[in-house]
């Protein structure tokens, strides 16, 4: 008799380490193309790391990017500007351990009030539309369930009535509210000034919309918009991060332990 082919030879064997060896190469790969963005990495002070991990950052690989927003080439290898002289000290020698603010955290920024340097742009929508624009610019929207909160007063954490909400900003492609527009009295700064809508709440017993994690005296410092029919995604940040970080600034208070 004659041998078949493979006849002494274990297929099974073979079959798993195949799939053993193609697995590994779809995690290194996986690992690599995860690496596009956000290394080389850094420490707390925006330093580049001592440890870089097991991995070497990948080649450059460019995208295009739709409705005519040109190209982008990660990774760029690129830090934020305001690593140079962040307005943070270390309290101690280790990593890992929370940094104290030298100024005022939530104009520098930092901590629960960090943003990222995203795009001075508007996000767009599948057809190359600002996706967040005020209700006002839109035809076919309509509050449907809860209470319309445009006329409302806006009262902040301590209490402090500082405005009125004039607008809602919607998110059109999701079919959501954004962000609250109030526009404040001049006691309060004047002008106008955007709510994000998971921090708004509002009263079902008063017309009210509450704002609980920053008081009277901090709407002045919101940031502004450019455009009163149009929010960037910079300007989305700014404005997130100005809110978080009353979360814990607002008050020195908040900043003891909570039992």
């Amino acid at each position: 008799m004659v041998n078949a082919f493979f006849g002494n030879f274990d297929l099974a064997s073979l079959s798993i380490w195949s799939f053993w060896l193609f697995f590994a190469g779809l995690v290194f790969y996986l690992q690599r193309a995860n690496m596009h963005e956000g290394y080389p990495l850094e420490d707390e002070m925006g330093k580049p790391a001592p440890n870089q991990g097991m991995f070497w950052v990948p080649e450059k690989k460019t995208f295009k990017l739709p409705h005519g927003q040109g190209e982008m080439t990660v990774p760029n290898l690129l830090t934020d500007p305001r690593n140079k002289d962040l307005p943070l000290k270390k309290m101690t020698k280790n990593n890992g351990y929370p940094l104290e603010p030298t100024g005022d955290p939530m104009v520098d920024g930092v901590g629960p009030a960090s943003w990222c340097a995203r795009k001075d742009e508007p996000e767009l929508d599948g057809r190359g539309h600002p996706k967040i624009q005020p209700m006002a610019a839109l035809g076919g929207f309509k509050v449907s369930g809860g209470r319309d909160p445009r006329g409302m007063t806006v009262v902040a954490g301590d209490g402090e009535a500082v405005g009125k909400v004039v607008d809602m900003w919607i998110d059109e492609p999701e079919q959501l509210v954004r962000y609250l527009e109030v526009e404040l009295d001049a006691a309060h700064g004047g002008g106008r000034r955007l709510i994000p809508m998971q921090v708004a709440n509002i009263s079902w017993f008063k017309p009210e919309v509450g704002v609980r994690l920053i008081y009277g005296k901090h709407f002045a410092g919101v940031p502004t918009i450019k455009s009163p029919k149009k929010v960037t995604k910079l300007e989305e940040e700014k404005i997130c991060g100005y809110y978080a970080g009353g979360t814990l600034y607002a008050d020195p208070a908040r900043q003891e332990p909570q039992l």
